[in-house]
């Protein structure tokens, strides 16, 4: 049987990433579920999990070159591309990002098959591998951290500093909230992974009519889904398949949760069709009383009209002035709206983040790359081979030819 080497590939994005596709007991336990199966790691000074780990676990630390498959998590730099490989990465290049056009011409020109993690869907279209959960766990986390910050009524160490997820829900047993009210959007990945935090503090759910009509001597939160903050234009009733085919059709209604909330926590996905949650005019009203915004999302000027700038995890907060409608150093007054949109929250937690991944892939995606695919998930995940874009991505075909 001939031996097929997948290389882990040291990240080489600025600023790099400390995920990897899998973990060092991960990594040893392919090479034990498939004998002709060799991993190789690239030697990375940034990686969460060291060389050593993976060392002592037998799997073989050196050069990539020679692998079958490489494998990473950020867009590889054009300059580290190896012709006539077949890679896995998020490519961010399907929705026609103007930084990775280039990126993307390189990989036809250099006869690179190249399998994006986003475009690895089973049948009915729903996503196998993600980072969204890991995403809503430290973007609640770091809601939390904000509001005990800007009210001084604990202090926690930021995410990145735990070492794991467990290490980080013993840190939130140091949260301790007033009777405030909590609104979170969204029921995917993203929202289920924040509703984790949010349950693991102890704060009691709620539906939306006891959000809005009740007071509560305790911290609440409501989770939203679509159905609770559109109303269809010209009246009629929501139809969830008519908002997810044509949102144009209504508008929303979330301004009234904007004067019960005093955290919102956006981890619903937006389609730019769709209303925005509200309006900047809207956070001039006397009666808008949110003043801590979790935008998980990080769509800029999207469904969050505050969210202005994406922050990073090394400066992860601004804050936002209504009156000027500008942003402005964080916590610096308390009028203004603190806002935390860090666009790579996953990267906060590498290694509870990437084990979670590896598995994923394991389970999921490793069989069918490596031998048959009968469903055709790496097919239909497959942008480029043969130096040509693949039938499911020709939409591409003006975006590389620009």
């Amino acid at each position: 049987m001939q031996t097929i080497k997948i290389g882990l590939i040291r990240e080489g994005k600025v600023p790099p990433d400390k995920r990897v596709p899998f973990t060092p007991h991960q990594a040893q336990e392919i090479e034990q579920r498939y004998p002709n199966v060799k991993i190789v790691c690239e030697p990375s000074e940034v990686r969460a999990f060291r060389e050593n780990e993976y060392k002592e676990l037998g799997v073989t630390v050196g050069d990539v070159a020679n692998s079958d498959i490489l494998m990473g998590i950020k867009e590889v730099p054009i300059k580290n591309l190896i012709a006539n490989k077949t890679y896995l990465f998020f490519s961010h290049t399907m929705k026609k990002q103007p930084h990775n056009q280039g990126l993307l011409r390189e990989v036809m020109k250099k006869n690179i098959r190249l399998i994006d993690y986003e475009a690895l869907k089973d049948s009915q279209g729903n996503r196998l591998v993600a980072f969204g959960r890991f995403a809503g766990i430290v973007g609640a986390y770091n809601g939390l951290w904000v509001y005990g910050n800007r009210y001084k009524k604990y202090f926690l160490r930021r995410a990145f500093e735990c070492f794991d997820i467990n290490d980080l829900k013993i840190e939130l047993r140091k949260v301790i909230l007033p009777p405030i009210k909590i609104v979170l959007t969204g029921a995917g990945r993203v929202a289920k992974g924040a509703m984790e935090t949010l349950d693991t503090v102890g704060i009691r759910k709620v539906n939306a009519q006891e959000f809005l009509a009740n007071q509560y001597n305790e911290p609440v939160y409501v989770q939203l889904s679509s159905a609770d903050y559109h109303v269809r234009k010209g009246g009629g009733h929501f139809n969830r398949e008519e908002f997810h085919q044509h949102p144009e059709l209504y508008d929303s209604d979330f301004v009234k949760f904007t004067k019960s909330a005093d955290i919102l926590m956006a981890g619903a996905f937006w389609n730019p069709k769709a209303p925005r949650l509200f309006q900047i005019e809207t956070t001039k009203n006397p009666e808008f009383k949110i003043k801590i915004i979790a935008d998980i999302t990080c769509d800029i000027d999207g469904s969050v009209p505050t969210t202005k700038k994406p922050s990073s995890i090394t400066d992860p907060l601004y804050d936002y002035d209504p009156v000027t409608d500008r942003t402005l150093n964080p916590l610096s007054g308390e009028n203004f709206i603190t806002v935390m949109a860090v666009d790579n929250l996953p990267c906060e937690l590498p290694r509870s983040a990437s084990e979670e991944f590896g598995r994923d892939l394991i389970d999921r995606i490793l069989k069918p790359l490596l031998g048959k695919d009968p469903e055709g998930i790496i097919d239909r995940a497959t942008i480029v081979e043969k130096g040509k874009l693949t039938q499911h991505f020709s939409y591409l075909e003006d975006y590389v030819n620009l």
